[in-house]
């Protein structure tokens, strides 16, 4: 097993096909079923993000909506663990069908909402949400291997490219699902109105099922499905859960996931309380996450534009690192609320500047693990998900009680050491691929 994982790791991460003697066959469009996936995407977490946005507000008896969202995360954390054996056993596509079930659920209880309700709708919610992310990291870099391979293109930027249209789907999520908040909430309550809450949840539970209709028009990939019979089952376990962390590669580039996470959780649980709110008021926290996500948008495009091979994956990696670490820098020793016009725009200058930086993490780190993890992609996705929840469920429980500035040193070091290690992580396997050239 040892020399199985030293030939992988020598292996080159980028391959341009170019076998002739293989059999002829027909190019399937690969490209669509990104194109669906993408869709399908920004129909669920439109609704979803919204709605994890509003928690806070409109479900407040006894922090029902928080505490709802810290359940979910922790049921996320746990469950991604065992994600890669659950996707490989269904295939991805049954996997992303089923992992939309638990959005429609949560959202559904919102309707009405209680602690009988909304706690197992947020505990099946963070299986399914397991599911649902390992089996779109599976489906996605398969799909960017099937159509370079078919079409002969280089695989390493049809990764990126793959990427970087899904992940700006996902970023627009936050303009659309705010946009829509916006139109049907009147002061966050239903008040008699029928635009109210009432008539939200339920075109979020439209947008909901337009997501899974689209995930069932998406090809089968070329997986295996087989049962696993019960004695290989700790065997699978095993080598699903344990054994990567036993690979260098794997626990060099944990920290930029973990930071990943972090940053994410930050920018909802703590700029938007700590800046966007004392200069905009909460009526300007939705326009903020909207130009949020617009930013994020742009950043993954371009990121995933620019994508080709590990060279430009850290080139790019530390333009995002450089854009958060401008404004983690700035937070803890420039700025200062002020009134005016600078004061209302400088926090949108740094939330935009925040998002491009998300969109290079999101599309950088899913590219890199298709390109890094060729024989087990479920079981490097499912780490993915695994610290990158963890990480989020450490800032929503941190956050009430440490304030703004340790918060920000908190990232600043967070931030150092993860690219530290993936620095370290691109001499090493730029070394080993000199070696076997």
């Amino acid at each position: 097993m040892a020399s199985e994982g030293r030939r992988e790791e020598a292996a080159p991460l980028v391959v341009v096909v170019e076998d002739s003697s293989s059999k002829p066959r027909q190019p399937k469009n690969h490209a669509r079923d990104a194109h669906i996936l993408g869709f399908a995407f920004l129909f669920l977490f439109s609704a979803y993000g919204a709605a994890q946005n509003l928690q806070s507000t409109v479900n407040t008896e006894q922090g029902l909506g928080t505490t709802s969202i810290g359940i979910l995360y922790l049921s996320f954390t746990f469950f991604s663990v065992f994600a890669s054996l659950v996707v490989r056993w269904l295939g991805s596509k049954n996997a992303l069908v089923l992992g939309t079930t638990g959005y429609f659920l949560f959202i559904a209880s919102n309707l009405k909402p209680s602690w009988y309700t909304m706690v197992p709708a947020s505990l099946y919610l963070g299986f399914t949400a397991s599911i649902i992310w390992v089996g779109q990291g599976t489906y996605l870099t398969s799909a960017a291997r099937s159509h370079a391979k078919d079409l002969r293109l280089h695989e390493g930027a049809v990764i990126g490219s793959f990427n970087g249209e899904f992940w700006a789907f996902f970023a627009s999520t936050q303009v659309i699902g705010n946009l829509i908040s916006l139109l049907l909430l009147t002061n966050g309550s239903d008040g008699g109105s029928p635009t109210g809450k009432s008539l939200l949840f339920t075109v979020f539970l439209g947008c909901i099922l337009l997501g899974a209709l689209l995930m069932c028009f998406l090809s089968k990939r070329d997986e295996k499905e087989d049962v696993l019979p019960s004695h290989t089952l700790v065997e699978s376990l095993i080598k699903s859960v344990i054994a990567p962390l036993l690979e260098t590669r794997v626990l060099l580039i944990i920290p930029l996931i973990a930071y990943s996470g972090l940053q994410q959780a930050f920018v909802s649980a703590e700029f938007t309380k700590k800046i966007i709110e004392p200069a905009l008021g909460v009526s300007g926290v939705g326009g903020a996450m909207a130009v949020f996500g617009a930013t994020d948008a742009i950043g993954s495009l371009l990121a995933g534009r620019f994508t080709s091979g590990l060279a430009s994956v850290t080139i790019i990696v530390s333009v995002g690192s450089f854009l958060h670490i401008s404004i983690l820098l700035w937070l803890l020793f420039g700025y200062s609320l002020t009134s005016g016009v600078s004061g209302s725009i400088l926090p949108l200058v740094m939330v935009a500047i925040w998002g491009v930086g998300d969109g290079v993490f999101n599309t950088q780190l899913n590219a890199l693990l298709g390109m890094l993890f060729k024989r087990d992609t479920e079981a490097a996705f499912a780490q993915l998900k695994t610290w990158q929840s963890a990480a989020i469920a450490v800032v929503f429980f941190l956050s009430p009680a440490i304030g703004l500035q340790a918060m920000v040193i908190l990232m600043i070091v967070a931030l150092c050491i993860a690219m530290a290690a993936f620095l370290f992580l691109t001499l090493q396997v730029e070394k080993s691929s000199a070696e076997i050239h």
